[in-house]
């Protein structure tokens, strides 16, 4: 054994109740909307981009440098999900490019539903809190894509992603209150 190694201790902040906060937060505005509180604007579009969108890749960004893949991968391309949405809302608006038919966007929800699935599988290895998010998220994303492709109503997706975005942010409470008092406040 060298006697002059140093072994660094990893003292940052979990970053994980941020990419949390930074999804549910949104998810739970999206879904109001979805179920039909109020119309889309530009609070949502808003939220997609900073707190849904970068906030959430900002998560990933440390989530890697603490060597979790898992966080990494989650928070990094659920941010970009919130990125990629709004620039399909916003780019046919500003007239760059076509907006998506209904199908396109059906395949787009069904995809990010499939890739959700999976990653649920590895919250088996995590917490019931992390289960039920992405549990919750999966059905959402099916949902909302189902809706896509048979032109119905997105309401009951809506109340579906208001219950999965509280989720979230439930988790993200959580793990924050859990560490300032040291104990199981809430548990997870």
């Amino acid at each position: 054994m060298n006697e002059n190694a140093m072994t660094i201790a990893d003292t940052t902040a979990n970053p994980a109740p941020l990419g949390l906060l930074g999804f549910g937060m949104t998810t739970v505005l999206l879904n109001l909307h979805n179920a039909g509180l109020y119309g889309l604007d530009t609070m949502v579009l808003g939220m997609g981009i900073f707190i849904g969108g970068l906030a959430q890749v900002m998560a990933g960004a440390m989530e890697w440098k603490k060597k979790n893949t898992f966080g990494t991968t989650a928070f990094t391309l659920y941010g970009f999900f919130w990125l990629s949405l709004v620039a399909l809302l916003v780019l046919p608006k500003l007239g760059l490019g076509e907006a998506p038919t209904a199908a396109a966007m059906g395949w787009y929800l069904a995809v990010w539903g499939l890739f959700t699935a999976c990653m649920f599988v590895g919250t088996l290895k995590l917490s019931r809190a992390l289960r039920v998010v992405f549990l919750s998220l999966a059905v959402l994303f099916f949902l909302l894509a189902y809706a896509d492709f048979t032109g119905g109503s997105k309401t009951p997706a809506g109340w579906e992603g208001v219950f999965c975005g509280l989720s979230a942010m439930y988790t993200a409470i959580a793990q924050v209150l859990n560490e300032v008092y040291g104990r199981a406040v809430l548990p997870l």
